[in-house]
């Protein structure tokens, strides 16, 4: 496959492990890591909010990137997630070829 992503999602708290789910048994990540809660602040209709939210690292493709960001975009709660993805510029050889293993 190659060209693999790390991808960063925020959602509310309690749909977290939802949409990791989502994702794992769809094959739109490998491997999902729920950080359960951060703390964000950001803008949102000209005032400053702040919110406790989940965190969900995916490990994809970036053949697989536009259904993950399509189904996500569909089960997300937020009229704007955080759906954003980072390239893997390098890393372990056996773990990336696990990552195209899981997504086949």
């Amino acid at each position: 496959m190659g060209g693999y992503l790390v991808v960063l999602i925020t959602a509310p708290k309690e749909k977290g492990e939802e949409i990791a789910n989502l994702i794992v048994e769809r094959k739109l990540g490998a491997c999902v890591n729920v950080v359960p809660e951060v703390s964000s602040l950001y803008w949102w209709k000209g005032k400053i909010e702040r919110d406790k939210e989940a965190l969900l690292v995916v490990k994809t493709s970036m053949e697989i990137f536009p259904k993950l960001l399509k189904e996500v975009k569909s089960a997300h709660p937020y009229t704007v997630p955080e759906i954003i993805a980072l390239p893997i510029v390098a890393g372990n050889e056996d773990y990336l070829k696990w990552i195209d293993d899981s997504l086949s």
